[in-house]
């Protein structure tokens, strides 16, 4: 599919993104890619945007959270915090409210499943968690 240039300047206008140098800009352009991932289909030009957007947000966070240097129930434990995930939104990753919670305090390794399907929640590389 082809980008309408018009269209996706509209929305880079609304979206405003520019590489994120504060918490209170990353909050914001993680709240811009919630409301995209919400929708049931996006547009070329909202696709566009999102990339755009995670590729920003994930900039910011390598950059300030160094993840690399954990062990993978800690990044989890700060991805959900950074983000304000709660453990029952990860229940359904994790097939269980037992199994989630388990993992998530560390008392469980994560499977490869598992970190896929983190990995895919959470915009980021599935290495984080394996």
């Amino acid at each position: 599919m082809e980008v309408n240039l018009r269209r996706y300047g509209r929305l880079l206008a609304a979206t405003v993104p520019g590489v994120v140098k504060t918490e209170e800009e990353n909050e914001r352009l993680l709240a811009e890619v919630d409301k995209l991932m919400r929708k049931k289909s996006l547009s070329p030009e909202e696709e566009k945007l999102l990339d755009l957007l995670v590729t920003l947000i994930e900039d910011f966070e390598e950059k300030h959270y160094q993840l690399n240097a954990s062990t993978p129930h800690a990044i989890l434990k700060e991805l959900m915090e950074a983000r304000g995930v709660k453990a029952s939104e990860l229940w359904k990753l994790f097939g269980s409210k037992g199994v989630a919670s388990e993992v998530i305090r560390g008392k469980r390794a994560i499977s490869k499943a598992q970190a896929k399907a983190l990995a895919e929640y959470f915009n980021v590389s599935v290495d984080l968690f394996i």
